[in-house]
């Protein structure tokens, strides 16, 4: 098994895109899934959206999710939420959607740990982005949620 990812976009096309690329670059070997747009396919995000991603790439060795705006951490933390025991498997990236989701897939896709998956994702990403970003989410501690 491998660390599954969970792409959410506030635009369905952006998610299905960036996990469509990402899981070109493992050759299908990490299960991906997008979670793009809000309900009726509306811009915006879903925490049942999210759930049912987490829930379809959801393995023993966890699943990452990855964001394309703050505001869809909110949904993400609701998603988790709904998840109950799953959820301490599950955690938040805020590396920068389309490279963090790249660099995730192929960390994966070698096998490696949930938390290696995250940390090489959020290496794409810029020390003044993740402090951008990690504020915003009212859960975050550390490396996990």
């Amino acid at each position: 098994m491998t660390v599954g990812l969970v792409i959410v976009s506030h635009s369905a096309q952006l998610a299905n895109g960036v996990a469509e690329l990402a899981g070109q670059m493992t050759q299908g070997a990490t299960p991906i899934a997008a979670a793009g747009g809000g309900v009726d396919n509306i811009l915006g995000t879903s925490a049942e959206k999210i759930q049912a991603a987490i829930q379809a790439v959801d393995g023993p060795d966890g699943v990452l999710v990855l964001l394309d705006l703050g505001s869809a951490i909110l949904s993400a933390e609701m998603a988790l939420e709904l998840l109950n025991s799953e959820q301490q498997h599950v955690m938040l990236s805020f590396a920068p959607l389309v490279e963090g989701a790249i660099a995730a897939a192929i960390e994966a896709s070698l096998g490696h740990t949930l938390v290696e998956v995250k940390q090489t994702a959020e290496k794409t990403a810029s020390v003044e982005q993740l402090q951008l970003l990690k504020p915003l989410s009212s859960a975050y501690e550390g490396n996990s949620l």
